[in-house]
């Protein structure tokens, strides 16, 4: 091969590894050593029970449950999403939760809501127009599909899953259709209590907690009252009036929801993770940005929970209500919503708790490093041009030395 296809053999070959080698590194690799630096925190036990056993009748050595509580995936639907933001979000979160399910082993998955962003749009109002019903059941069933590949996992992780307002609907567009369609699709009741390994995990349908006496309200309200009965008489050691009471492992509860229990403002937040600068000083609307005052307080008084983690915000935050209630915001898992998604990794026991936080590559830093290949690839093509320039202006310079006239 003459030397000067080798060449130009050897510059394209240079080039597909610049940009094959950027490609692979921001769409697959960059989730590895970001990831990789994340630890499930230690938990410090401190209450035991008599006889060597812990205070749920557990042998003393039984490690902590590792539980992976992310938020506000929101999947775009048919109706507001570009293909290629679609594409590009759901491509980022599924190697995002891989690759921490494949690092991090986690026991059991939370997502507190919002888990698609058009669920609140599709209806079975449309009876009378059959092609837009059956559109809007095809729109589901693919955002549906498409969740399940993203986020799928083994049997030896288990996926829970929370209702938010983009599910379902806000308050006034909530209807039983929505509410059941996803309890149908994720096969549990929106609020009920999951219990692993002698800890107990609230899940609250905080959609439905407006207190205007709505007949979905009231279900879940009921159902909230039958659960906090259950709890404290597991924690009670007599039992006087518990008879027929469904029993719980005996620990105050982790309590899981889509809405923030009512605050103010995001002004006391700090962190990387916060609300912008600007936003912080907001005030939060309630029963629409976070819950009521009066449905926050009776969620603390029938649960006294010890620890409260929620989402909806799509910024982080840490909250101590009371003055003995602490709550975690939950920041979005979609880069859609901002630069540095992040999720919680939670290392629980009956006794204690201790968290950690794991952020995912920045949508910056992966702008940069297409930028930096880009800008490389410029001046490789302008250094080849010019050496080509220099290249045919010394043949032509040999030419016409050859053909000088006498």
């Amino acid at each position: 091969m003459p030397w000067f296809g080798v060449r130009w053999l050897l510059a394209a070959l240079l080039l597909l590894l610049l940009l094959g080698g950027a490609f692979f590194f921001c769409e697959y690799l960059i989730y590895f050593p970001v990831i990789l630096k994340c630890e499930w925190p230690r938990v410090r036990e401190h209450a035991r029970g008599g006889g060597g056993e812990a205070i749920d009748g557990r042998p003393p050595d039984s490690p902590p449950v590792r539980a992976m509580v992310l938020s506000d995936t929101h999947l775009l639907g048919a109706v507001g999403g570009h293909w290629f933001d679609k594409l590009r979000r759901e491509w980022q979160m599924e190697r995002a939760f891989q690759t921490a399910l494949w690092l991090l082993r986690p026991e059991v998955v939370f997502i507190l809501g919002d888990i698609f962003d058009e669920g609140k749009w599709s209806s079975h109002k449309l009876v009378s127009v059959r092609h837009k019903a059956s559109l809007s059941l095809q729109n589901w069933e693919d955002d549906v599909r498409r969740f399940n590949r993203i986020f799928r996992h083994s049997g030896d992780t288990e996926l829970v899953v929370l209702v938010g307002n983009h599910d379902i609907g806000f308050h006034y567009e909530m209807d039983w259709f929505k509410l059941q369609r996803f309890e149908k699709v994720f096969n549990a009741s929106s609020t009920r209590i999951v219990t692993k390994n002698g800890i107990n995990f609230l899940l609250v349908n905080s959609v439905a907690l407006h207190g205007d006496g709505c007949p979905i309200c009231q279900s879940v309200e009921k159902e909230l009252f039958r659960l906090s009965r259950g709890l404290n008489c597991s924690l009670q050691s007599s039992g006087d009036g518990c008879e027929g009471t469904q029993m719980y492992p005996p620990t105050p509860p982790i309590m899981l929801q889509h809405y923030p229990l009512y605050r103010v403002s995001d002004a006391g937040c700090t962190g990387t993770d916060a609300a912008p600068a600007g936003q912080r000083h907001l005030l939060f609307r309630e029963k629409y940005d976070v819950l009521s005052k009066e449905a926050s307080q009776r969620l603390l008084q029938w649960f006294k929970p010890r620890l409260i983690l929620s989402g909806h915000t799509h910024s982080g935050c840490e909250v101590l209500h009371d003055n003995k209630y602490p709550e975690v915001s939950v920041p979005s898992f979609n880069w859609r919503n901002r630069n540095n998604p992040s999720f919680i990794l939670a290392s629980v026991s009956p006794a204690s708790y201790a968290l950690s936080k794991c952020f995912l590559p920045e949508e910056s830093t992966v702008i940069s490093v297409y930028c930096s290949a880009g800008a490389c690839l410029m001046l490789l093509v302008l250094a080849h041009c010019l050496w080509m320039k220099g290249l045919l202006q010394c043949l032509s310079l040999c030419l016409l030395g050859k053909h000088k006239p006498l």
